[in-house]
């Protein structure tokens, strides 16, 4: 059935009283929140990390190193302007903004909290909204892939093209997975609105009724951010840094600056669709009305907005302290062969469900008993559905079995592989399948000397005798 989005008597986010000029000023209060908030993450996710593999961490730029990310701005900015010969000048400088500017933008449609004064003037704390916000958001992410992709192209250099093609081929590998898992909570609130997906989750958490569809979500969200371990466009044991290998000074600032952006774009999109946005939880609301009051009105939601972004941080952080990178074909494999289907199951899952609600409405006709039937149904498909996905998660990650060499059917032995010159191409290059390398020569000179003692030992006592 279709959800009621209105909250208190009122639409979720009412834009009617907004003037120009506040627009300005929310507009300049995103960058301040996102900036603070990139100095601030700095810190913490290498305090995070020095705790967690008992290392120190920053600990000397200010009382326990809190005043790093300070530092090293202007260590950024200072540093020379690198322009290495026979890149594209043109694309080569741009590249980086179009990522920094994608991730600053995403924001604009994310509500932090219910309608406030502001100015003397009622709005919303929320830049702007529209029914198809959140496939703006899906757009803005897409786009914001194009920066890595141009500006590996644009340097003309053999490892940074090497990560703009991994990054192009991860943005179409798990945006779709992840598109999928948001498509699945459109349906099941009936509405695209940031707003009006925040009003849906009045009595009821999105994480609950579409617990599969987050957990593809905050898989695929690692994918999306280029962050451990699925950093394979920033591999630098195998292409030193990737797309922005050649770049440097402020140009590789907005590079990395775009990218502790999109772990906040991806967290609050996470809150907002699953965990309800910046309402605060029913144990809070309790603990409130106790006291008969309300934890959803005023400036005090920003607080659980916040808070559950920062949850969600947290959580990458420890994931890149926990795992390690995975080998770049195991990481396609368990996107198009354990994500993309996961995502399409469950879509046709959620849709199957709408398609039944409508239809066997108790309101409309009297088709009572088969609605509770379903109803009694429902977490059974969600264990079978848990339950295949488990299953195919044992299939994709199952270490293949090593196929049978030929042997030799007069001795039993296998043959004996054939041999190759390592140096055949002018530099070393390792053995393929069923190859060997040729005896060392340092190995035979030292059996060689090794023996040449022995027999003169033996023709000294002769000589003697």
């Amino acid at each position: 059935m279709t959800r009621n989005l209105l909250l208190d008597g009122q639409v979720a986010a009412d834009f009617s009283h907004d003037v120009w000029w506040l627009w300005i000023v929310k507009a300049v209060l995103i960058l301040v929140y996102l900036l603070v908030s990139v100095i601030f993450v700095l810190v913490f996710e290498r305090k995070t990390l020095g705790r967690m593999q008992t290392r120190l961490g920053p600990n000397r730029v200010g009382p326990k190193g809190i005043f790093q990310s300070f530092a090293d701005i202007p260590k950024i900015l200072l540093k020379e302007h690198i322009w290495p010969d026979k890149v594209d000048k043109g694309i080569f400088f741009f590249a980086p903004t179009i990522s920094a500017m994608a991730a600053f933008t995403m924001m604009a449609v994310i509500p932090v909290g219910p309608q406030v004064s502001m100015f003397g003037h009622r709005t919303p704390i929320q830049l702007a909204d529209s029914p198809v916000a959140m496939l703006f958001m899906i757009g803005v992410a897409a786009l914001g892939e194009y920066g890595l992709v141009f500006g590996g192209w644009a340097s003309h250099s053999n490892l940074p093209l090497i990560g703009s093609v991994r990054s192009a081929t991860q943005m179409i590998s798990y945006e779709l997975a992840l598109s999928l898992a948001l498509v699945t909570v459109f349906l099941y609130n009936g509405t695209m609105s940031t707003s009006g997906l925040v009003a849906a989750q009045a009595d009821m958490w999105n994480i609950l009724p579409m617990f599969p569809a987050f957990v593809i979500y905050l898989v695929s969200m690692f994918g999306e951010t280029n962050r451990l371990p699925f950093d394979l466009p920033e591999a630098e044991g195998e292409i030193v840094a990737g797309a922005h290998t050649e770049y440097s000074s402020l140009k590789f600032g907005w590079y990395y600056l775009s990218e502790y952006l999109n772990m906040f774009n991806v967290s609050m999109i996470a809150t907002t669709v699953f965990l309800g946005g910046w309402r605060a939880g029913p144990i809070m609301t309790t603990v409130f009305k106790l006291w008969g009051g309300n934890p959803n009105v005023g400036w005090l939601p920003v607080l659980w907005f916040t808070a559950k972004v920062w949850t969600f941080i947290f959580f990458i952080v420890w994931v890149r302290a926990t795992l390690m990178r995975m080998r770049y074909d195991t990481f396609m494999k368990f996107g198009w062969k354990v994500l993309i289907p996961g995502a399409l199951a469950w879509l046709v899952l959620v849709m199957i469900g709408k398609g039944l609600d409508s239809f066997v409405d108790t309101e409309k006709s009297g088709f009572g008993p088969i609605r509770q039937a379903v109803d009694s149904a429902r977490p059974f498909v969600l264990v079978v559905f848990v339950a295949l996905i488990l299953a195919m998660l044992v299939i994709v990650m199952k270490p293949e079995k090593p196929k049978p060499e030929a042997r030799n059917e007069a001795d039993g032995f296998r043959r004996p592989s054939e041999e190759f010159d390592a140096f055949a191409g002018g530099y070393p290059v390792p053995p393929l399948a069923g190859q060997t390398l040729p005896p060392s020569p340092r190995a035979e000179r030292r059996s060689g000397t090794a023996a040449l003692p022995i027999a003169s030992a033996t023709t000294q006592e002769a000589a003697h005798e």
